[in-house]
């Protein structure tokens, strides 16, 4: 279990996450969902320890939760220069000598032998994916991971996380697309201005759109379009 206790996180004197209190069960996925700005990378940071919490406290299995407990896929991964694909891939390799890079790339079909920096936005994401899912950690957490993939590798990864959770991994996905949550989380949370407002399982998802989207589909929007 993980679990998420009165968790606040403050830049400056700006309360970015505000008491917040969540639970995860191993096995289940459990998406984050809210617009930009919500506070949706900024609770993953908390989480993998990346920003210090102002308060609060994070455990797994009623323990401190540390770096080694966590894979963290973030919506904006860092490569080193020169070097290739493969060479980066390797280094997860030290940790997981059964990691198995070609197997992998059957999934994936990344042109491993040459330089990252060559690659566009979808093949930096699904080498960044590879990397993750040589790590056998109960926590796995997925900030925006269907951003810049194609229709088929979203397919790819929607099953990659069915089976995390299958293998009863503790799984955390955030995302600005309701669809991509809808179709694959057990529960959904709403998360707006720092706060959960609100947490659903599957029988709740058909009206989810509609609590998050109320006030804009009753706003009366003045277009400014020429007459």
């Amino acid at each position: 279990m993980l679990t998420i206790k009165n968790l606040s996180v403050s830049y400056g004197n700006q309360d970015v996450i505000k008491n917040l209190d969540l639970e995860i069960k191993p096995g289940e996925c459990h998406g984050i969902a809210g617009l930009n700005g919500a506070g949706k990378t900024t609770l993953f940071n908390a989480i993998y320890g990346s920003v210090n919490k102002t308060s609060g406290e994070i455990l797994l299995f009623n323990e401190n939760i540390g770096k080694s407990n966590i894979t963290f896929l973030e919506t904006q991964q860092f490569f080193y220069s020169r070097i290739t694909g493969n060479e980066y891939l390797k280094i997860f390799q030290i940790r997981n000598k059964k990691f198995d890079i070609p197997a992998w790339n059957k999934i994936f079909n990344l042109p491993v032998n040459k330089l990252i920096e060559n690659y566009s936005t979808g093949m930096k994401k699904k080498l960044g994916l590879m990397g993750i899912l040589s790590m056998d950690n109960p926590v796995f957490l997925f900030d925006e991971p269907f951003n810049g993939l194609d229709l088929e590798t979203n397919r790819i990864v929607k099953r990659i996380l069915e089976n995390l959770a299958h293998r009863q991994k503790i799984i955390l996905i955030s995302s600005h697309i309701m669809e991509s949550l809808t179709g694959l989380c057990d529960k959904i949370s709403y998360l707006n201005n720092g706060k959960i407002e609100f947490t659903t399982d599957k029988t709740g998802f058909k009206e989810i759109e509609n609590r998050i989207f109320k006030g804009l589909n009753e706003e009366q929007l003045d277009l400014p379009f020429s007459k």
